[in-house]
């Protein structure tokens, strides 16, 4: 289960670099910083599974919680919230390394 974990980390951690690739492609043509929310990358990439998370939230849990909560999360920059997932699936999948005085021989 922990790999699972360490490989969702890995794959959002390449996502942030993009995100913050493409922002930073934007920002020198322009000559102006455009940060791209999440939200905005969610709905171009797939805007029926941004539409089914939102009627899920609001269906199950509560209308609020997608406005106080959800809604705030996902208007921030992509690559910011990528990062923050990759360090939440970091954490969740990492394994302490064993101490070495603790290693028992079988004979």
């Amino acid at each position: 289960m922990a790999g699972l974990f360490r490989f969702l980390s890995l794959l959002s951690l390449m996502a942030a670099i993009a995100a913050a690739a493409i922002d930073s492609i934007l920002s020198v043509s322009a000559s102006s910083v455009i940060l791209t929310s999440f939200e905005a990358d969610w709905e171009a990439i797939s805007p029926q599974t941004l539409a089914l998370v939102k009627a899920s939230v609001e269906y199950y849990i509560h209308p609020v919680a997608w406005r106080s909560g959800v809604a705030i999360l996902i208007a921030q920059p992509a690559f910011a919230v990528l990062s923050a997932m990759s360090l939440l699936f970091w954490m969740v999948g990492y394994r302490r390394p064993r101490p070495d005085g603790l290693l028992v021989e079988r004979s």
